[in-house]
Formats: C-alpha cells, sequence, structure tokens
C-alpha cells in the first residue's frame, strides 16, 4: 500500500491496475482473514491525569509502537508497519495509516486512514481495516493491584478493544489446498500476531506512562485472551 513496504514471494500478476480497495473486488483468490482482542491497563492516576497523556499521543504512540516504523501523517495520523505475517511461504509486511480520534465522554478511537503516498502493486495484494478503542474508567477494590501504594492513589483503568482485518491476494498455486486449511491457518496467523503486538503495545504504554510521571508501574496483569 505504501512505499517502503515489503513484499516476500509474490503472488501471480494481478493484471491491469485496479484502483480499488482490495476489500470491493471480486476476485477468488482473495481472501479475508479477520480478529479481536481485548485488553486493559491499569494506571496509577486519576483519568484526567491519563487522559492528558493520552491526548499526547505525539510522543507515546511513536514510543511504545517500536519497533515498528512509525512516521507521522498531518497532526493525528501515522504511518505504521505492522510487521511481516504470511501463509503456506507468501509473505507481506503491511502499512497502514491510522489515525488517534481526539476523545469523546472519555473514549479515545484509532481508525484507518488512507496513506499519502500508494503503490499500486501493493495495494493489489493486501488490504487493512484497524479498528481501536480505548475507554478510562476510575477503578478501585479489586479491579486494582495490592502493593502498598495502590491504597493512597486514585486508579484508572483503560479498557481498549481492536478489530484487525486484512484482505490478501494469495498466489494462485494456494488453490490446490483445501479451503478450510488456507483460512484457518491465515486466522491463527493473524491471532498470534495481533495478541503479540497488541500485548506488547500495552505493556509499552503502561510502562511509559508511569514512567514519565514518577510513578511505579503496577505488576503485569495476564491478557484477557
Amino acid at each position: 500500500m505504501a512505499a517502503g513496504s515489503s513484499l516476500h514471494q509474490a503472488p501471480d500478476d494481478p493484471g491491469a491496475p485496479n484502483s480499488e480497495p482490495l476489500r470491493e473486488r471480486s476476485d477468488p483468490s482473495v481472501r479475508r482473514y479477520a480478529s479481536a482482542f481485548a485488553d486493559l491497563m491499569e494506571m496509577r492516576a486519576p483519568a484526567a491525569v491519563v487522559g492528558a497523556y493520552l491526548d499526547r499521543h505525539e510522543g507515546w504512540f511513536r514510543r511504545c509502537a517500536a519497533p515498528m516504523t512509525v512516521e507521522p501523517i498531518g497532526s493525528q495520523g501515522y504511518v505504521l508497519t505492522l510487521g511481516r505475517f504470511g501463509n503456506f511461504g507468501f509473505e507481506v509486511e503491511p502499512t497502514i495509516g491510522l489515525e488517534l480520534l481526539p476523545q469523546t465522554a472519555g473514549v479515545y478511537r484509532i481508525i484507518t486512514v488512507p496513506l499519502p503516498e500508494v503503490d499500486e502493486a501493493l495495494r493489489g495484494l493486501y488490504d487493512v481495516e484497524f479498528a481501536a478503542s480505548l475507554r478510562l474508567d476510575e477503578a478501585g477494590g479489586a479491579e486494582v493491584s495490592t502493593e502498598e501504594v495502590d491504597g493512597v492513589m486514585l486508579h484508572t483503568l483503560v479498557r481498549w478493544q481492536l478489530d484487525l482485518a486484512v484482505w490478501l491476494r494469495l498466489p494462485g498455486m494456494l488453490s490446490i489446498l483445501p479451503d478450510h486449511l488456507v483460512q484457518s491457518s491465515g486466522d491463527h496467523l493473524l491471532r498470534q500476531i495481533v495478541r503479540q503486538i497488541s500485548r506488547r503495545l500495552t505493556w509499552k504504554v503502561q510502562e511509559d506512562f508511569h514512567a514519565s510521571h514518577g510513578i511505579p508501574c503496577p505488576p503485569r496483569r495476564r491478557a484477557q485472551f
């Protein structure tokens, strides 16, 4: 989709250029893989303090997304390379545009936006839809950690969800494999990548927030998947 994306073992020639997103094309070789993820971050601070931190995404987003490559698009968006994934030897490294929308009633949303530069060859190979939401809830009691410092501090839980869908135009040779095998293997691989990226990002944002405010970071929670 963007210059700088990488492709390994390219599939059959898509033919004439087509400006339609891959998700809208009528092509039997296009596969859709999807995954959902939910988690939470415990922050040792009031919701207003956590919200002020999240509002300044130009700092924490780039720091916490590493080692994924991040480049800014305007004042609210970023070009993000998700990492390499594939199926039966066909691999792509998707690059997508994301916009971090301003807070609305304690909820933040991250959506997919068009990239400023589009490689037409890669447009015919993959398409990505990324939709995430983060909700701030002040919490107490059994929801928070139980270290000594927790008894004297307000806590905020950042509950977040991610829905990710990827459309791939697979090589023609994969048509000889059973349909359910091609679909289930791709779904499994995508779920693994979403979990790895999301869990790492969750911890890095939590750690970055507490370090930037001089507050001890709570212990890691078990992932909610």
